[in-house]
């Protein structure tokens, strides 16, 4: 309806038909001015939490305190993460009986709770405490490692971390890999920690492969 008609009619129903035009000019105005109509109440989502596995500021644990600095592989949420760690180790230690207490220091540091800022990010462990490493015994070649529960009966997650952290140390060889063992004589087996161990050990299991010969 223009001006023109609205000017023609009876008096009563021209204002009844003013409000009517207003409101289109009004949505206009408001489109004008930058302002959207919304509906309320607005629904902006769930409050932002903290990103998982990521440290809010450097947690130096009380295991890190002191000795000679190591890493460790954790477990956080599907993969590992690395931690930093220190074990003791005597000077002037001859280089196998190193390599079995430096393996003997990281399993401990896999057996101990994660530190309080640890668990705030997700950090676990699946190793359990009370297990020991110890040297090669008379047939096994020279860089083996024995643990006191067979690698076999540890859970997949538990093998994951110590063939990763004894991998990254200096209870590894050259290449990395790891020899382990368990304490009944059982065949030892050579295991290397790959990146799909490392993002997934749930599944993943270590690549192994039998060593025979001392």
């Amino acid at each position: 309806m223009t001006v023109r008609q609205l000017m023609t009619l009876p008096r009563e129903r021209a204002l009844a038909v003013r409000p009517l035009l207003a409101l289109p000019l009004l949505g206009l105005l408001l489109t004008g001015c930058g302002i959207r109509a919304t509906e309320v109440p607005t629904d902006f989502g769930a409050a932002p939490s903290r990103v998982p596995c990521t440290l809010t500021v450097p947690d130096v644990s009380p295991q890190a305190a002191r000795g000679v600095p190591v890493q460790v592989f954790l477990l956080c949420g599907s993969s590992l993460v690395t931690v930093d760690r220190a074990v003791q180790v005597p000077d002037g230690t001859a280089d196998v009986q190193r390599r079995v207490i430096v393996a003997q220091g990281l399993l401990d540091q896999l057996a101990e709770s994660p530190s309080s800022g640890e668990k705030d990010a997700g950090y676990t462990t699946d190793v359990r405490g009370g297990m020991t490493v110890s040297g090669p015994r008379a047939k096994d070649p020279k860089d083996a490692l024995r643990l006191s529960n067979s690698p076999a009966d540890l859970t997949s997650y538990a093998l994951a971390q110590l063939v990763c952290t004894f991998s990254d140390s200096a209870a590894a060889e050259g290449d990395g890999s790891v020899i382990l063992g368990g304490p009944d004589g059982s065949p030892l087996r050579r295991y290397e920690c790959t990146d799909d161990v490392r993002s997934d050990p749930g599944t993943k299991a270590p690549p192994s492969s039998e060593v025979t010969g001392g």
